[in-house]
């Protein structure tokens, strides 16, 4: 039976529906084994030494510090860059908007990277939808629960993701390799200009991680006379196998086609506005056009006006022989 069911799971998706509804029942039993730990955390909290909470109290305010003086330079980037796309009429780069999600379990399976969190379907969480932490990258979401999601980490063997040399560009596909301290770059040309201590970043490709977020970085490449490509290997810059807490990332869900199809029917409806605009003094003039042609109408009755002037001038013909008569 345990065979049967592991082979019907594994082939086809009929148990989806069952394994989603158990989730949700086994939701209450990862919050109560979870609490031990959160009591315990508590209580030692609450008996910190106060040199410690000193210490770190001073260590906050000077990372706090370095952070607000990196903003500072963030924010002017920010504003460079936002003009430099306004002058090539490119769109405005819109912040992803991000969830603060915990970690709530681990597959118990050696051979399979996957956590699980405590945000699910109906907290708007979607398949597919990156994850990070504060250093960066972590993985994806590939199973969805009502409350719980299950994010396969970026060295499981099934995973891929596009990234690219921050340095100089160079585009690569970097691969899980089952050590969550490992990824592998695939198919890298002997000659690359790539070097230890790169940092790589993703880089967008196939729409699915936003780019420019931390990967990992170069730790060694071996370059074999022999071989075509080079054996390249890194480090995640994630604490995969850390992190508590992390974010889920919503960023732009539409495909390149919709993105240009909605940037043009924003540019029409802008120009529309701007050539209406002018417009509007042409149409008032045309109004105003027929006021001076309305009294024209009357001005032909003063032609017959001129006529009656004729019959003065006739009276004066038999004036000639009256005068002659006086000879």
């Amino acid at each position: 039976m345990s065979v049967a069911l592991m082979v019907v799971d594994a082939r086809f998706d009929v148990l989806k529906p069952v394994r989603s509804q158990m989730g949700l029942v086994l939701m209450e039993s990862y919050w109560i084994t979870d609490l031990p730990q959160r009591a315990w955390q508590g209580v030692a909290g609450q008996f910190g030494s106060r040199t410690e909470l000193i210490a770190e109290n001073e260590k906050l305010k000077t990372e706090a510090l370095l952070l607000q003086g990196r903003l500072q330079k963030l924010a002017a980037l920010t504003e460079q860059n936002v003009r430099l796309r306004e002058l090539l009429n490119s769109s405005a780069l819109v912040n992803e908007k991000v969830e603060v999600a915990e970690l709530i379990g681990v597959d118990p399976n050696p051979f399979t990277h996957r956590i699980l969190i405590n945000k699910g379907e109906r907290d708007g969480v979607f398949l597919g939808q990156p994850v990070l932490d504060a250093r960066g990258l972590m993985g994806q979401v590939v199973e969805l629960m009502p409350y719980t999601s299950r994010v396969l980490l970026l060295t499981d063997t099934t995973h891929s993701i596009p990234v690219q040399v921050n340095r100089n560009g160079l585009r690569a596909i970097a691969s899980g390799t089952g050590n969550p301290e490992r990824l592998e770059l695939r198919h890298v040309a002997d000659t690359a200009d790539i070097k230890e201590g790169d940092l790589l970043v993703s880089s967008g490709m196939g729409q699915r991680f936003p780019a420019g977020y931390p990967v990992a970085t170069v730790n060694e490449v071996i370059h074999d006379s022999g071989q075509p490509f080079a054996i390249v290997r890194a480090i995640p810059t994630a604490a995969l196998n850390r992190s508590r807490y992390m974010l889920l990332v919503f960023s732009d869900r539409r495909t390149p086609e919709q993105r240009a199809t909605d940037a043009g029917i924003a540019q029409e409806e802008a120009d529309r506005k701007g050539a209406s605009a002018p417009g509007q003094p042409a149409t008032t003039g045309e109004h105003v056009a027929p006021a001076p042609a309305a009294p024209a109408t009357p001005a032909a009755p003063v032609a017959p006006a001129a006529q009656p002037a004729a019959p003065v001038v006739a009276p004066a013909t038999p004036a000639a022989p009256a005068h002659t008569r006086r000879q």
